[in-house]
């Protein structure tokens, strides 16, 4: 039997339920490191219904999940919606949602905020708390506020750089010795509840105790294998703040020391320049460690293959983002047999659809 996947529309400060839609044409994606999305189609076949959905759909206001059977397998924010009617005269309406951590792409630090040897994970519950704090601004993201990195950091937000809070803990994530971060959907086991809540984990997250398989041929459909070097780097470069304390010189920013990798040059290959910018970045030692990182990842980019994979052959769920999964294909490209272990770190789901199967396509980096 096929599951059965709904939409909640919820009040996105309270979380009280609005309404529950029929839907069609559901995609849902969610990732570590980058704010996952949903989307579906409302059909309207009469007042009645197009009344509902325009009572409980007010983009910008309106939380949405997605469950599967008993299971909340997506939560996010309702952005746009877009209503439609065909050459018939039939009207729908389509909606699409972003993550939870999109939100606070629209909330800014309006007041200086200070840390100074504090653990980052703390850092980053601050930001949030500040977020929760003003008024309108609490959508219920919960926080452990037990965990720690053990990484502590120097780091002042100032109002007049009026930064996007999404951007800082991005910023912060990113450094040397940095963290991921992602805030997850799931319904508490025991109360039913909804939650949203603060998932951290340093250097990466990493879920799940048993590992997953995935053969080709076999529950493992197809694959992708990108090869890129566009990306890649051997001298970095990062800029930080202009220095305009003094009025009558010229407005200079901060510079990073200019990181050389000379054993990849003396290994043949040419110079490939990279550089970044951290316009709010103000102290040497942190644009320097911004610096390290981005010439680390970029000297040996993470190649992200993508595996697509039937559902009702090997059961997988949201869940699974952070966890390791065994790859083992063998094809004419892969004649001597691949067989290595992957973290899942996203996941795109799609729903079974006239005769189409039920389809999970899992984004992978080397465990």
């Amino acid at each position: 039997m096929a599951p059965i996947y709904r939409v909640l529309l919820c009040d996105l400060r309270s979380d009280q339920v609005l309404d529950v839609l029929p839907i069609t044409d559901v995609s849902l994606d969610d990732y570590i490191g980058k704010i996952g999305s949903a989307s579906a189609t409302i059909p309207l076949p009469n007042r009645a219904v197009a009344a509902r959905a325009r009572a409980a759909v007010e983009p910008g206001r309106t939380a949405m999940w997605i469950e599967r059977g008993s299971e909340i397998w997506w939560g996010g924010v309702l952005w746009t919606a877009n209503l439609t009617s065909n050459a018939r005269g039939f009207l729908s309406l389509q909606v699409q949602a972003g993550g939870w951590a999109s939100y606070l792409d629209h909330r800014a630090i309006l007041h200086t905020q200070q840390a100074v040897q504090v653990d980052q994970y703390d850092i980053v519950r601050g930001l949030i708390d500040y977020s929760a704090s003003l008024p309108g601004g609490d959508i219920g993201i919960e926080t452990d506020a037990e965990q720690l990195s053990g990484v502590l950091r120097d780091r002042t937000f100032r109002r007049y750089d009026v930064p996007r809070i999404r951007e800082v803990i991005d910023q912060l994530a990113a450094t040397e010795g940095g963290f991921e971060w992602r805030i997850m959907s799931y319904r508490e086991p025991t109360s039913g509840r909804r939650v949203k809540r603060l998932q951290l984990g340093a250097p990466v997250i990493r879920t799940g105790a048993s590992e997953v398989v995935l053969d080709h041929p076999g529950p493992l459909l197809s694959y992708g294998w990108p090869i890129d070097a566009t990306v890649q780097a051997n001298v970095w470069q990062s800029r930080g703040a202009s220095d305009n304390k003094n009025q009558t010189a010229e407005s200079l920013p901060l510079m990073s020391e200019l990181l050389v990798a000379d054993e990849q040059l003396g290994a043949g290959w040419p110079r490939l320049d990279g550089t970044s910018d951290y316009s709010t970045v103000t102290e040497q030692p942190t644009l320097d460690a911004h610096a390290r990182a981005d010439l680390a990842a970029a000297l040996r980019p993470q190649t992200i293959p993508e595996v697509t994979v039937a559902l009702d052959r090997t059961p997988l769920s949201p869940a699974l983002l952070g966890a390791t999964v065994r790859v083992r294909i063998r094809d004419d490209w892969w004649t001597e047999g691949l067989d290595h272990r992957y973290r899942v770190v996203g996941l795109a789901i799609s729903p079974p659809l006239r005769g189409r199967p039920e389809t999970a396509k899992l984004f992978l980096e080397a465990a």
